[in-house]
């Protein structure tokens, strides 16, 4: 009942994701294995089509289009399916004991529930393989594993062990690889409800997930540390030159060099931010799971979280140590190209300052040499105004009239100069006033 009220239309999907990944019941005991398939943030679509076929088989219900997370129980094996940004997780589960040897020992780890799942479509997982564990959750009545033989069992000394959810269970991880391609954790129940169970079999293989897709950024790291001192040097060098530069050319120079060291920056830095920031992400979350696990030590072993920050923090230290350099050397590129950019803008206030000086200076000339045209302008009609004048008189005189033409010649040349210099100049001062006028 919503009262008539009309509602988002993303208001049922924000609410029904916080309950979209619920956590699995699990009983001891329970095997179980964990695959990681980075597929890239494309893969989204061929992954979900890859478990609707695994289901088809077996006649189960196959994931909703759209649908990030699927749990289906498919008879030999449950499957658990989630999808996340560019990888997506397969856990198989099975509810039974570990298989019993000849010899009456428990073979933890021998026969996996892997091997129940068709061979065929193991192999046409989307995406490559970054993450395999195998888990066994057994129950306080399974004889428990000495000490002594976790180190067998788990294939490898260094190891961590932890007492978790407030001390309701025991859990060992070998965060390795071991001769079969999987790593192994290894969890004894001492007194954990089934949803509490399922709680901690995902935080574990949350923890060994996100830790290798965080890790993926340190090859990366370590990769570029060289190409990063060369940058640096080069673009101190630049930074030096500076000074140095003499003129034009060197600053061209100059620049092109810049240019060159900023592309290569923009180039590690285009292909290194993704893969850093999501190893920032993975790594909060590495840290956000283990602290859930609420640990408290089991004398003689190294607790989950001790693991982590002797293997784990200094790694991801050394990725944003990276990432921080590669940031500073962008700053300095574009502090560099700035103070190079006003080295050049000086410069071309200098030249533009010169050549106004020598326009102003032609200005001058031009100015001197129209006011001697001037001069020359008037001379020369007063001289053919004379003439004319001169002609009129002795025609006059001609017809008969007695006009003295020297006198009246000689009266004409002051008048004629007179005028003349005067129309010159009334014409410049209305030229002058009409260009003024225009700039306007």
């Amino acid at each position: 009942m919503t009262l008539g009220l009309k509602e988002h239309p993303l208001r049922r999907t924000v609410a029904a994701e916080v309950h979209s990944r619920p956590f699995m019941h699990l009983e001891p005991s329970e095997r179980a294995t964990h695959l990681a398939m980075l597929s890239g943030e494309e893969g989204r679509t061929a992954d979900r089509a890859h478990v609707a076929e695994l289901c088809q088989r077996y006649g189960a219900p196959p994931p909703a289009d759209g649908a990030p997370y699927h749990l289906v129980d498919l008879g030999p094996f449950r499957l658990r399916w989630e999808r996340h940004t560019e990888f997506s997780t397969y856990t198989f589960l099975a509810r039974e004991d570990a298989p019993r040897r000849d010899d009456g020992k428990v073979g933890r780890f021998e026969h996996p529930v892997v091997e129940r799942v068709p061979q065929d479509w193991l192999k046409g997982l989307p995406g490559r393989l970054l993450v395999g564990v195998h888990l066994e959750l057994e129950s306080a009545a399974v004889p428990e594993v000495a000490v002594e033989d976790l180190p067998t069992l788990l294939g490898i000394e260094n190891f961590a062990g932890t007492e978790a959810s407030g001390g309701a269970a025991w859990a060992y991880m070998n965060f390795s690889i071991n001769d079969d391609g999987f790593g192994r954790i290894l969890v004894r129940d001492r007194h954990l409800r089934p949803r509490q169970a399922g709680r901690l079999v995902q935080r574990l293989f949350e923890i060994e997930t996100y830790r290798t897709m965080a890790l993926l950024a340190f090859p990366m790291a370590r990769q570029h540390v060289g190409d990063l001192s060369r940058l640096g040097d080069d673009l101190l060098a630049v930074t030096q030159s500076l000074s140095e530069a003499a003129g034009v050319v060197d600053e061209q120079a100059l620049l092109d060099r810049l240019t060159a060291v900023s592309a290569e920056i923009e180039n590690l830095s285009a292909e290194t931010s993704y893969r850093f920031g999501a190893a920032r992400a993975y790594h909060a979350l590495v840290l956000k799971r283990i602290d859930e696990l609420r640990e408290s030590r089991i004398e003689g072993l190294q607790t989950i979280s001790e693991f982590m920050d002797r293997r784990l923090t200094p790694a991801m230290r050394t990725c944003e140590a990276v990432a921080e350099r590669l940031d500073s050397l962008a700053n300095r590129v574009a502090r560099t190209g700035q103070l190079l950019r006003t080295r050049v803008d000086i410069q071309l206030e200098a030249q533009n300052r010169d050549l106004l000086r020598s326009m102003d200076r032609r200005a001058k000339m031009q100015l001197m040499l129209q006011e001697t045209v001037e001069g020359l302008s008037v001379a020369a009609i007063a001289y053919y105004a004379v003439g004319l004048i001169a002609y009129l008189a002795k025609g006059l005189k001609a017809a008969g009239l007695p006009v003295p033409t020297d006198l009246t010649a000689g009266i004409a040349v002051p008048i004629v100069a007179g005028l003349c210099w005067f129309g010159v100049r009334r014409v410049r001062r209305i030229v002058a006033r009409r260009a003024g006028e225009r700039g306007d």
